[in-house]
């Protein structure tokens, strides 16, 4: 779509109207500015992420306005860091998990590639809250997935039970009473007896102890992407990131460290990746 330079000077003039009430926390009047702006350029995609993030900001957050701007966005601007950011926020509260974990994952990776081209530049800013969103969408991903196991679960019970009771009153109705079907009723009463047994044990298993190679030695959670140091110790990037702006030195043998001395861990963030998997209670560890 072809756009004028006037419509484009008219597009930029609205938007910085957007960015005013933006700062002074009128997000409802923001949000008209920059659709005014989309009206006058609706191919520029960073009026797009700006109205999700004054949507994000509205009481309450229209969420799916979030999304289908960030969408937009993102087929403008495939490298779009804040697209993919806004988007996973919307995506996890309008309870698409696995779209959220994925748009989550893909704002990471854009921000480590931020941080890999300018080491303490924006992008080391912003490594932290999305780390912190990754972990968010990975509990909401793996909490989806066991309400849906427990479902499948909880019919497979009742399907079993409605057989057995099915057996019972058949053999009562062929005894004509003789058999009153107690056996039966204690085949169901071990039934449920296995399935809460089955239950506990999976409430147990979810309490147990997170591995030492898991834990960020920072922050004392669990790793998403891990690095290493020169010497040889990992750290989450989100982690020694922060601490690099304030001390040029590695945390435990406070000898001297750089940003670029910091290698991704690849075999230690997939280990994390697999145990976060399986184990998605432990991103609240």
């Amino acid at each position: 779509m072809a756009v004028s330079e006037q419509d484009r000077r008219e597009a930029l003039s609205y938007k910085e109207q957007g960015n005013k009430r933006f700062q002074n926390g009128d997000y409802s009047g923001a949000t008209d500015f920059y659709t005014k702006a989309i009206k006058c350029d609706p191919t520029n995609p960073l009026f797009y992420t700006n109205r999700a993030m004054a949507c994000l900001k509205l009481v309450p957050p229209n969420y799916s306005q979030v999304a289908a701007d960030s969408q937009i966005s993102i087929e403008l601007l495939p490298k779009n860091l804040k697209g993919y950011f806004y988007l996973a926020q919307a995506q996890i509260e309008l309870k698409m998990e696995a779209a959220a974990l994925n748009s989550a994952k893909e704002a990471h990776r854009l921000c480590v590639e931020e941080c890999m081209m300018v080491p303490m530049g924006k992008g080391s800013s912003n490594i932290e809250k999305i780390t912190e969103l990754v972990l968010r969408c990975k509990r909401e991903w793996w909490e989806d997935k066991e309400r849906e196991r427990e479902r499948v679960r909880g019919g497979l019970l009742a399907e079993t039970i409605a057989f057995l009771e099915g057996e019972k009153h058949k053999v009562i109705s062929d005894t004509n009473g003789a058999d009153d079907g107690a056996q039966w009723d204690k085949k169901i009463e071990e039934l449920r007896r296995t399935f809460e047994d089955a239950k506990a044990g999976r409430d147990e298993a979810k309490r147990r102890k997170v591995p030492d190679w898991c834990i960020d030695a920072i922050t004392f959670s669990v790793m998403v992407d891990p690095v290493a140091t020169k010497t040889g110790q990992s750290y989450d990037r989100s982690s020694i990131m922060e601490h690099l702006k304030r001390s040029q030195t590695d945390p435990l043998t406070r000898e001297p460290l750089r940003v670029d001395e910091l290698r991704p861990n690849l075999a230690l963030k997939d280990a994390c990746a697999d145990f976060l998997a399986e184990n998605g209670w432990a991103v609240d560890w």
